[in-house]
């Protein structure tokens, strides 16, 4: 198992750059080089290190407020993983556990959860995300409640027919015959084998998490606006972007970078855990 996951590119380097990402979510106050609230009208508009008229210790420069860019993204750092692996992971438990149910007992039990997940997910996700935050009221919590409440479908549907597939299998019946309980079976036959397909969305999830934390920070309806995120930097970076386009490239570029990287990871342990992608 540890000899395929670290033959897989994709794991070594989408792992490598979300580890990376958390110790710098975990260590923020020890490597942001300011304080990404301070203010300071007299440093406004600096450009990164790297442009004329920089300032030292400023590597990313300040925005219209005089705010430092790079301790703005690292503080964004946090939150952006907060919610992904927080949201992702109840979004995953709920709907992994509607799943298995779903495909393991059937009858009226995988209808009245087949019907609700098409209900679920015939409304678009996004509007119904800002919609639910503006309900619940603006706050990380609310972030939070609205990806699991909108996402719980994608682990549903995938779990679900994972576990209608491996319960055709031999080892399945053979277990029957044997004479394990309907429940032992599910538990410990048919759950390690649905494992990779798992952990490979739970990982893609993450990355979809962070993206709708951006477009709800975007719009206002994440933190409150002096939190420094992702999706605040780049709605601020937005309105002035022909003056400091930087304030909107860093936080985009992180944004890009962290979605590729969950994307990359969730690939490559699908590639690693599967021994038939294995072959």
């Amino acid at each position: 198992m540890l000899s395929a996951l670290l033959g897989e590119q994709r794991v070594l380097w989408g792992g490598g750059i979300i580890f990376l990402l958390f110790l710098i979510a975990l260590f923020a106050p020890l490597i942001a080089p300011h304080n990404p609230l301070e203010q300071d009208l007299m440093l406004s508009r600096i450009p990164p290190v790297t442009s004329p008229g920089a300032e030292p210790g400023y590597y990313l420069g300040t925005d219209d407020l005089g705010r430092d860019v790079l301790s703005r993204l690292i503080y964004g750092t946090r939150i952006a993983l907060t919610v992904a692996v927080i949201a992702a992971g109840l979004a995953a438990i709920l709907g992994s556990l509607l799943g298995l149910l779903a495909g393991w007992y059937g009858g009226w039990t995988d209808r009245v959860i087949s019907r609700l997940v098409d209900i679920w997910m015939a409304f678009p996700p996004v509007l119904l995300s800002v919609l639910l935050v503006a309900v619940l009221g603006a706050g990380l919590h609310s972030v939070i409640a609205a990806i699991v409440i909108i996402d719980w479908t994608r682990f549903c549907r995938v779990v679900r027919a994972e576990t209608i597939a491996q319960a055709s299998m031999d080892y399945v019946t053979a277990a029957r015959t044997v004479g394990f309980a309907r429940m032992q079976i599910l538990v410990k036959e048919i759950v390690p084998n649905i494992m990779p397909v798992f952990v490979a969305l739970l990982s893609l999830e993450m990355g979809i998490a962070v993206v709708v934390e951006a477009i709800l920070s975007f719009v206002g309806l994440s933190v409150s606006s002096d939190t420094p995120t992702w999706g605040g930097m780049i709605a601020a970076g937005r309105q002035t972007i022909h003056h400091t386009p930087w304030v909107l490239i860093a936080p985009l570029a992180m944004l890009l970078i962290t979605v590729l990287s969950f994307n990359q990871l969730g690939n490559g342990l699908r590639r690693a855990l599967d021994p038939v992608m294995r072959r």
